[in-house]
């Protein structure tokens, strides 16, 4: 048997774990010295690229000194919470990055608790100790009390630690040590990462953590194999989680090594690979020898607690500039994405409509956002958290939430957030003119509070939650202040009425912009919606020509992102999405229609 180790990088977002397995990737020796190499190499999506953030878990292999190292990088952002739990069972240990400024953030708190209820004894890495306002004695503090409230073992509370700076390539043991290079990680990695348990001589046991998707040779699994060997071409039997099980055969087995994947013959226990042939293979599936079928246990997969309905986009300018509109082409789509991502379900509602259940508003946003690069249209309504009735009890999910923000700013913030029914735990000065602010607060009374939490900051304040639990329904939450400025005429948006419609409120369309009756195109400076011509151009009189005046003064509009139109729209309201626009409109858009439905809710 080969000596393997195979560890997972835990951390919150933005604590630098893509960027720290490139540089293990780097100084293993795993790329030759001619090859070109981009930073944060495992981050190989366009939007991970784009956004910085990992959104996918990935797994990579480097060899140093004779032993191979399998190395998963997780995401650290709470809506990818369920792949970080999958992958801490396929492991035998993790290194942990925390921030020497930052300390312990909510998401370190969520994947800590799991990695230590399954065993594991982490290795705390303690980075960017380069940071002017990094305070590695504290953190190392913050990490203990934490392991220790969580129900640590003796074993788990004496913890290793090692010092990094993984951006600029060096760690080491002492805070005195001089930087050279990842060598001292290296080493502690080798030394206190358990080997894998199991034998090659046992029948095989072999559980998928992650699922992938090829067009010539459909679903992949990538596993684990705990006990026994695994060979190309052999006949095995697949496990279902409900105890169904296949007979079939392994059409093709890969391997991992730095970014690349290869075809290999056979494979024993503690490696990682990738296994196709079986169709009908899932996330916690197990495949055994089939003499002696001994299932793994199947995972737990933490449940969705955000829905929002996809729906054919039925706008006036539907179709002009999308490929893909009908509902068999999203319904097509929808279906793939749930090939490969497990935290992720749907189910068809209506004609042309499906409500997608997710795990936060980002991963749903991802979703939307990869659709409309592949050419699809259609359009998205409100956000909603899923409610359960647990015991006669309506409950819905709760969020812990933390906020480090300027001082000067936590009255305004505090207030805010306690009209959306949050209640504060702990209030921590954090040096440097910051306060740390921690909260308790339902899923729904965070929906549509970043961009007005960042304008009230200054964009000066970090926002970070985790879930938490289902409690009891806390009531109704205080959503949006201000109503929409409609438009009642279809057509191009006219510079003069712009100019005039200015100071109604904040504008979110352009001059030549295409307009439709019920499409929102601002902002009102007051709570109610207000139906405008935005397509009305200044008259010609027997005075003078409709373009000899002053020149008019535009404010540039609000660029509305997907993500931004999702949090500023209410009930009444969606989003039409297409490869080239986001706009904002209204669900009924003729406005009498408009009028009575309210009109009803209002006595109903």
């Amino acid at each position: 048997m080969r000596d393997i180790r195979n560890i997972a990088v835990i951390a919150h977002v933005d604590h630098g774990k893509t960027t720290l397995v490139d540089e293990l990737l780097k100084q293993s020796g795993t790329f030759s010295s001619h090859q070109n190499v981009e930073t944060r190499v495992m981050d190989s999506n366009a939007i991970e690229k784009e956004r910085g953030i990992t959104i996918l878990s990935k797994n990579t292999a480097i060899d140093y000194e004779g032993v191979r190292i399998n190395i998963i990088d997780t995401p650290g952002h709470a809506d990818f919470g369920g792949e970080v739990e999958r992958v801490l069972k396929m492991v035998d240990s993790v290194l942990l990055l925390v921030d020497a400024q930052e300390g312990v953030m909510p998401q370190t708190k969520f994947v800590v608790k799991k990695a230590l209820s399954l065993g594991h004894r982490p290795i705390v890495v303690i980075n960017k100790i380069d940071k002017p306002g990094g305070d590695p004695d504290r953190v190392i503090d913050e990490v203990f009390d934490l392991f220790a409230q969580m129900d640590a073992t003796e074993e788990q509370l004496e913890f290793p630690v090692v010092y990094a700076a993984a951006r600029d390539g060096y760690a080491k043991l002492s805070l005195d040590d001089e930087n050279k290079d990842l060598t001292p990680l290296f080493q502690t990695i080798l030394t206190e990462v358990p080997k894998p348990k199991g034998s090659d001589e046992n029948g095989l046991q072999l559980q998928v953590f992650t699922l992938d998707y090829d067009n010539f040779i459909g679903k992949i699994g990538i596993a684990r194999i705990f006990n026994g060997t695994i060979s190309m071409g052999e006949n095995v039997v697949l496990v279902k989680a409900d105890g169904e099980k296949v007979k079939g055969r392994v059409s093709k087995l890969i391997g991992f090594k730095g970014m690349e994947r290869f075809d290999i013959k056979t494979a024993g226990t503690g490696d990682i690979v990738a296994v196709a042939g079986f169709e009908t293979i899932d996330v916690g599936d197990s495949l055994c020898d089939p003499a002696n079928p001994m299932p793994l246990d199947p995972m737990h997969i933490e449940e969705p607690t955000l829905s929002v309905t996809f729906a054919v986009n039925d706008s006036p300018l539907a179709g002009t500039e999308g490929k893909f509109i009908t509902s068999n082409k999203i319904n097509e789509r929808l279906a793939a994405e749930m090939n490969t991502n497990i935290a992720m379900n749907y189910e068809q509602t209506g004609e042309g409509k499906f409500k997608v259940n997710g795990r936060g508003e980002l991963q749903i946003c991802i979703l939307a956002e990869n659709m409309r690069r592949e050419g699809f249209e259609f359009c998205i309504g409100r956000p909603e958290v899923i409610t359960k009735i647990e015991d006669g009890v309506k409950t819905e999910p709760f969020e812990h939430l933390v906020i480090d923000l300027p001082e000067e700013h936590t009255g305004a913030i505090i207030e805010k957030l306690g009209k959306r029914k949050a209640n504060m735990t702990n209030m921590v000065p954090m040096g440097a003119g910051y306060t740390r602010l921690e909260f308790e607060i339902p899923a729904r009374g965070l929906i549509g509070i970043r961009t007005e939490f960042l304008t009230e900051t200054k964009g000066e304040g970090v926002m970070n939650h985790s879930f938490l639990e289902f409690r009891p329904y806390s009531g109704t939450v205080e959503s949006r202040k201000y109503g929409a400025l409609v438009s009642m005429e279809a057509g191009e948006a006219v510079g003069y009425s712009i100019f005039n419609l200015q100071d109604r409120g904040i504008m979110f369309v352009k001059p030549q912009d295409k307009v439709y009756v019920g499409m929102v195109i601002g902002q009102h400076a007051k709570d109610n919606d207000l139906d405008v011509n935005p397509t009305k151009g200044k008259q010609q009189s027997n005075v003078r020509s409709s373009g000899a005046d002053e020149a008019i003064k535009l404010v540039p509009p609000r660029q509305m992102s997907l993500e931004n139109a999702l949090e500023w729209i209410e009930e009444d309201e969606s989003v039409e999405v297409t490869p080239i626009s986001v706009r904002v409109r209204k669900r009924e858009l003729d406005p009498t229609v408009r009028k009575r439905t309210a009109k009803k809710e209002k006595y109903n």
